[in-house]
């Protein structure tokens, strides 16, 4: 008897649109495909993708600990976007035999869509300094104006963290008229003098700040690293704006102050656990502007990550897999 056809999942397509934005083709005449529009449990996940060979996740959206892992047997290959997924068990996968294919964001495909998250980053920023959300619920309900929003120019746009993001940010708030400082624990004066930016401390970073932009990669010494000591530094009409990742803000001390009015308000792409619980307190105030990690959904983004996904599907189904982060688990 012929081996059945490789399975193949598709996680966390929120959006349904995988299977347009890329060509699967070559996935799909020799394998089966099955899409999952939903976030699943740890424990739905155990059940439905059991049967699969294959997984493809998109950036954080599906955690993969080793209690998960150690419930599919049949897993060969798992497909990631970016070189590491932190909530990804990669000894146990290695221990496992299940490789992990990661993309390769210097292909010319990605060149042209990077700016997707500043763009989305800026775009959070002046809805929340204007109250966009507040007034446009107000104006569901029938209502008119109640708020005052903060006019940018002659503002400072202080950035935590000058990267490929931070250094886009740095670029549109002096488009907007602001004087802009930055800080992270590597940053070098002449480094943030190269994009327009000025060098502070960290504690001058909150002080000074009209609004502050989070702009790091979660790692052990960024997590929790805006917390109850730095919130206090900023000024009453400040506002706090996270694009990158949730854990680097302190999530208890941040509600704090906003509850409390400490700060004028905050702008939230991402969150400690995702998707946001539906009894979240960040769903209840109305200070906080929130959007639901929209910042690298592009129909351009995705379709690059799909393509090299797809690209790294057929590889593993050759009997040639590539970009493998953990080659040592084919020894396994």
């Amino acid at each position: 008897m012929a081996n059945p056809a490789p399975q193949v999942a598709i996680l966390d397509d929120y959006a349904g649109v995988a299977l347009r934005l890329a060509d699967w083709s070559p996935v799909q005449s020799r394998s089966h495909v099955t899409v999952f529009d939903r976030h699943l449990s740890e424990e739905d996940a155990a059940e439905a993708l059991r049967p699969f060979d294959v997984i493809c996740t998109l950036r954080e959206r599906m955690a993969l600990p080793r209690t998960l892992l150690e419930r599919l047997p049949n897993l060969k290959l798992i497909t990631i976007v970016g070189k590491s997924l932190p909530n990804l068990d990669m000894a146990a996968a290695t221990e496992r035999g299940i490789l992990v294919a990661h993309t390769d964001f210097t292909h010319p495909r990605f060149r042209s869509v990077q700016d997707a998250t500043p763009e989305f980053a800026w775009g959070l920023l002046i809805a929340t300094v204007r109250n966009l959300a507040e007034e446009h619920r107000r104006m569901r309900d029938g209502g008119w104006q109640v708020t005052t929003g903060l006019t940018l120019s002659g503002k400072t746009l202080g950035l935590l963290g000058l990267g490929r993001v931070g250094q886009r940010m740095a670029g549109y708030a002096k488009a907007f008229g602001m004087e802009v400082i930055a800080w992270s624990q590597n940053l070098t004066a002449d480094a943030a003098a190269a994009v327009g930016a000025r060098r502070v401390d960290k504690a001058a970073l909150f002080e000074e700040s009209d609004v502050v932009s989070v702009h790091l990669v979660l790692s052990e010494r960024t997590r929790g690293l805006v917390g109850e000591s730095e919130l206090a530094l900023m000024k009453p009409h400040a506002f706090l704006i996270n694009t990158s990742r949730g854990p680097i803000v302190d999530e208890a001390a941040m509600i704090a102050a906003l509850t409390a009015g400490r700060i004028a308000g905050a702008g939230l792409d991402v969150y400690d656990v995702e998707p946001l619980p539906l009894d979240h307190p960040l769903r209840l105030l109305p200070n906080v502007t929130l959007a639901p990690h929209l910042g690298y959904v592009t129909r351009e983004m995705l379709g690059a990550f799909y393509s090299d996904t797809v690209e790294a599907v057929v590889a593993w189904l050759d009997g040639d897999p590539i970009r493998i982060a953990n080659p040592e688990a084919s020894r396994a």
